[in-house]
């Protein structure tokens, strides 16, 4: 078993933190509370799907926050992964190599290739009629949700080139799992959203809906579930789609003066980011404490590595850990 082999072999530096997180991870769910997983980076497009799908399906992620690009990166993995390419020597290419690779309509994440029109456009095709379609209803609804709707409605099926069990947008539709997209406008989606709109093809901008509204949206949620559960934070990496969901508490507590609102449960961050000055995604945990984000008592795990190896690891560690529960 992985769990095995990372508890005799991780046993100092950044190995045992991964497996104190992972523990942690284990005795949060044991103990009957729910987890967010939020995910920046290219994590879809390193195929996370592989470990994370498992963990949703098995119960122990009850919400996801991701930036736009994981969102739909994982679609585009779902549809297209024998039109990918894969360039191990990415740091050796020249501008002109790069300019070769455009000209090719192959747009480079380090040393992975999405290309457009097997990826990107045959997703557009797909998603554009279901934005018309609650734009002439007058209907809105969230980024996460229209990719829900067109998962769950088959089209997609015809072009699976990858096993759907290793889709972890798929395994999240399927259980309807909250999913928080901030920043969404961010995203190729997010820009072909916004040239149709421009072009008249969409008449009414809010038709996928805002941040704010995710905001609104999570601080509800957030309420709910914490009356009867610690709610856990596993971040990997950093920036908005770590940083938004955080802060429900604080407005909750601060803003919003909902006194009493449970902090974060635990907190564990991925991170390859050195500790730096005025880094939000290079911070320490204790830093949040006196943002009222977390205690003095909250179980706070960092690891300094890299995410496409540590978070395969330590999601095999908890699937087999609560699987022998």
């Amino acid at each position: 078993m992985i769990a095995d082999f990372l508890d005799h072999h991780f046993r100092h530096f950044n190995a045992a933190a991964l497996v104190d997180a992972a523990r942690g991870y284990v005795d949060h769910i044991r103990s009957g509370g729910r987890m967010m997983v939020t995910l920046a980076g290219a994590m879809s497009t390193a195929e996370l799907g592989l470990s994370l799908a498992e963990l949703i399906r098995q119960g122990h992620v009850h919400a996801i926050t991701c930036t736009g690009a994981n969102l739909e990166e994982d679609v585009f993995n779902l549809v297209a992964h024998d039109h990918y390419e894969r360039i191990p020597r990415y740091r050796e290419l020249t501008r002109a190599d790069e300019e070769a690779l455009l000209k090719r309509h192959l747009n480079r994440v380090t040393d992975t290739c999405i290309p457009e029109e097997e990826a990107i456009r045959r997703i557009e095709n797909v998603v554009l009629a279901h934005w018309q379609e609650a734009d002439r209803k007058g209907a809105r609804a969230f980024p996460h949700q229209f990719l829900y709707d067109v998962l769950l409605s088959g089209q997609l099926k015809p072009y699976y080139q990858i096993d759907p069990k290793d889709s972890w947008l798929l395994a999240a539709a399927k259980q309807d799992l909250p999913i928080i997209v901030p920043g969404w406008e961010d995203s190729t989606l997010g820009n072909i959203y916004a040239s149709h709109v421009i072009k008249g093809d969409i008449g009414h901008v809010h038709t996928v809906r805002s941040g704010i509204e995710y905001m609104t949206w999570l601080a509800e949620w957030y309420q709910r579930t914490s009356k009867n559960a610690g709610i856990g934070f596993f971040q990997i990496g950093g920036g908005i789609a770590g940083d938004f969901p955080i802060c429900v508490v604080p407005m909750l507590e601060q803003d919003l003066l909902r006194k009493n609102t449970p902090l974060w449960a635990y907190f564990c961050q991925i991170s390859d980011s050195t500790t730096s000055y005025g880094s939000y995604s290079g911070a320490v945990p204790n830093e949040k404490i006196t943002w009222g984000k977390l205690g003095a008592t909250t179980p706070s795990y960092v690891i300094e590595s890299d995410a496409t190896i540590v978070a395969p690891l330590l999601f095999t560690y908890v699937l087999e850990r609560l699987a022998a529960n």
